[in-house]
This record gives C-alpha cells, sequence and structure tokens, in this order.
C-alpha cells in the first residue's frame, strides 16, 4: 500500500514539474519577446501615457539573472533574427 501511495505521489509530482516547465518555457518567449521590443524602442518617441508601462518593463526585464535572460532571448532568437 506504502509503495501505492509512493508512486502516486511521485507521478502528481512527475505531472506538477511538466506543468511548470511549460508555464517557465512560455513565460521566457514572452520576456525574450519583451526584451527585444524594449532593445529596439526608442522612448523619446513613446507617448507618455506608454513611458509608465515600459519603465516597469525595463525594470523587470533588469531585475532578471544573466542565465534568465539569456534563457529567455534564446527561446525567441529564431523569431526576432528573421
Amino acid at each position: 500500500m506504502q509503495n501505492a501511495i509512493n508512486e502516486n505521489e511521485i507521478n502528481m509530482l512527475r505531472s506538477e514539474l511538466e506543468l511548470l516547465m511549460r508555464e517557465r518555457q512560455a513565460l521566457l518567449v514572452v520576456t525574450g519577446a519583451a526584451t527585444g521590443l524594449i532593445a529596439e524602442m526608442d522612448s523619446h518617441n513613446l507617448p507618455s501615457t506608454f513611458l509608465a508601462a515600459a519603465d516597469l518593463l525595463a525594470t523587470s526585464i533588469n531585475s532578471l539573472s544573466e542565465e534568465t535572460l539569456q534563457d529567455a532571448l534564446s527561446a525567441v532568437q529564431d523569431e526576432i533574427v528573421s
């Protein structure tokens, strides 16, 4: 009985981990696209109503670790270069 419970727990954790990895990949794509957008944007030409959101986005991107930022850029590299 204990072995069956452990097997069920392992399967549940495996499913949860797979879900989290898919969500991480989706977030990396969003982050990579946002990073590319911010890099190409000229903040002097933005309407003033966009400045707070652009600043929040840039600040959030800058707070990422170097490894996460590289992963994000790698996730969208093919789409941005094309």
